[in-house]
């Protein structure tokens, strides 16, 4: 039996593939092997949960801008609050799809359970000016920056 599996002939090597159940380009995206899915599939989908929410965090010279993927999620579903006068915290929760007795399901990869990310602001952030919209699935949080104080510069009369 060869030690690395075909993909052309169609053929499963018994062999164990370490790589074959992970995404090494996003350490954070972790699946559950198919076969503990099947066993557990309500730990397997709210551990997903968990990870799932992906969020970009830029800072332009104006603002820190958060944009989360929250897709098939309404505005009312999702709740993005300030602890601390300095963290924001998203959360929120996907529903399960209701199962009917006549349906088969072949797969389930979509994530459903509570989700929360939170990320600690810098001390230039405004965080009572914070802002946010969702718009197609994507939340954003705007927090505007302080404005740097200009050095206060004054003369000195040299003399002698």
């Amino acid at each position: 039996m060869s030690m690395i599996p075909s993909f052309f002939s169609g053929r499963q090597s018994s062999v164990f593939d370490p790589f074959a159940t992970f995404d090494l380009s996003d350490p954070f995206d972790f699946h559950f092997p198919s076969s503990f899915s099947s066993h557990f599939p309500e730990i397997a989908r709210e551990t997903s949960a968990m990870v799932s929410a992906r969020v970009d965090w830029k800072e332009t010279p104006e603002a820190h801008v958060l944009k989360a993927d929250l897709p098939g999620l309404k505005k009312e579903e999702v709740k993005v609050e300030i602890e601390d006068g300095k963290v924001i915290q998203i959360s929120g929760e996907r529903s399960v799809e209701k199962e009917d007795k006549n349906e088969k399901w072949h797969r389930i990869e979509r994530s459903s359970g509570k989700f929360q990310r939170r990320f600690t602001m810098p001390e230039d952030a405004k965080m009572e000016e914070i802002r946010a919209s969702m718009e197609n699935g994507v939340l954003t949080v705007t927090v505007p920056k302080a404005e740097k104080k200009k050095a206060d510069v004054k003369s000195v009369e040299i003399s002698g």
